[in-house]
């Protein structure tokens, strides 16, 4: 056998290895998120909150309580985290909100959100709709739009 053949063949198996260990961590960790997500799901209570304000950072800088971030991973706590500063009643709270919501959120109106402990896990507008911002067009579809403006022709969607 040529060296080549062996070198191909080994790395063939060592990717090989390498996919069935992520899948076998993929499947462990889908797992684990559907547990945690039937948890969230029987503590979840709706309650109406006026959101003062959204920001995304670090869990310490959040003012979240101490025992929080005790319970956070060392490498959780550098990374930046969806807060949304509310005030419920008299009281003002900051709480985490999931990562798929963040951006329909609307800052300084009154909402009736769905939360389990510190976590928001759905908002609806009290009073008047949502407004879902739209999303950015990409540096290509930005560029065939203005072309399609110049030659006088419309956008296909």
């Amino acid at each position: 056998m040529s060296t080549g053949l062996i070198v191909f063949i080994v790395i063939a198996v060592i990717l090989a290895a390498i996919i069935i260990a992520l899948i076998i961590i993929g499947r462990k960790a889908q797992k684990k998120q559907e547990e945690q997500q039937v948890q969230l799901d029987s503590m979840k209570q709706s309650m109406s909150m006026l959101i003062i304000d959204k920001k995304r950072m670090k869990i310490t800088e959040a003012g979240l309580p101490q025992a929080v971030i005790d319970q956070t991973p060392k490498l959780l706590r550098r990374s930046k985290l969806p807060i949304l500063k509310v005030r419920v009643g008299n009281r003002v709270m900051s709480l985490i909100c999931d990562e798929k919501i963040f951006d329909s959120v609307p800052v300084k109106k009154e909402v009736k959100a769905s939360v389990s402990g510190i976590y928001v896990t759905e908002v609806k507008g009290l009073r008047g709709k949502t407004v879902t911002p739209e999303k950015k067009k990409g540096f290509f579809k930005n560029l065939v739009a203005k072309a399609q403006e110049k030659a006088g022709a419309k956008m296909v969607k």
